[in-house]
Parts: structure tokens; C-alpha cells; sequence
């Protein structure tokens, strides 16, 4: 009598379909993730080589400086000051174009809260100048 050797099996995790289950969890993370999206300042350019003469009586200036320091048409202003001021030009001239320039060095939370303000107003028509060089 032939006594049989029994084989000895060892324990394995089957790996055929762990592919599977790999790209099917990493779509439904996919699916299920927002991608978040920073809001930037929403501006709409005007296509470029788009140039055209403009008469000074419908240009107003907004400087601001190095330490954050507003001009209006040549006045020092603050910057909780300026909606009202361009609400009055807009009424008075609605073809007003509000021209903002900065310097190199200009804090940018300054230049932020300007066109918060001239988007405040309702301005329209805003002119973003190249600081000088």
C-alpha cells in the first residue's frame, strides 16, 4: 500500500483582481473630490493691440506708492474714500475710465483693496497702467 505525500499548500491572497480594485477606488475618489479653485480678481481684458485715443476729461488717476498711499486725481486720499468719489465722477461723466498705477513695490493688499472699491462704485471701465520701469 502506496501511502500518498500530500502536497503542502500554503496560504496566498490572490492578487489577480487588485488592479481592479485599485483603479476602481482611485476613480471613486476622483469622482467624489471637489478640486478647489482659487477666486482670483475677475477681470475681463480687452484683446490685445486694442489701442485707442482717449480725451483727459475721461481719465481719472488713481496712484498709489510704495507705502501704500492713494492719490486721486492728484489728492491724497484713503482708501474707504474712494467709492464715493468715483460713484460722483460715473454719475457726472458715465464714459469715465478710472486709470490705477502702481509702483514696483506697492503692497499688493493696498492694490486690492482699490479695485475692491472701484468694483464697489460699479466702475466698469478700469485701466490696470504697467509701473514704471
Amino acid at each position: 500500500m502506496l501511502v500518498e505525500k500530500r502536497k503542502k499548500t500554503t496560504a496566498e491572497i490572490p492578487t489577480g483582481s487588485m488592479a481592479d480594485i485599485a483603479f476602481l477606488l482611485l476613480i471613486f475618489f476622483i469622482v467624489i473630490t471637489t478640486v478647489g479653485t482659487d477666486k482670483g480678481i475677475d477681470l475681463v481684458l480687452p484683446p490685445e493691440g486694442d489701442v485707442k485715443e482717449i480725451p483727459k476729461t475721461n481719465i481719472m488717476n488713481i496712484l498709489l506708492n510704495d507705502r501704500g498711499d492713494i492719490l486721486v486725481d492728484e489728492e491724497s486720499r484713503f482708501i474707504n474714500q474712494i467709492k464715493d468719489i468715483v460713484k460722483d465722477k460715473i454719475a457726472k461723466n458715465d464714459k469715465i475710465i478710472i486709470s490705477v498705477k502702481t509702483t514696483k513695490l506697492t503692497p499688493y493688499k493696498v492694490f486690492v483693496a482699490v479695485l475692491d472699491q472701484l468694483k464697489q462704485a460699479e466702475a466698469k471701465k478700469i485701466s490696470i497702467a504697467e509701473p514704471d520701469k
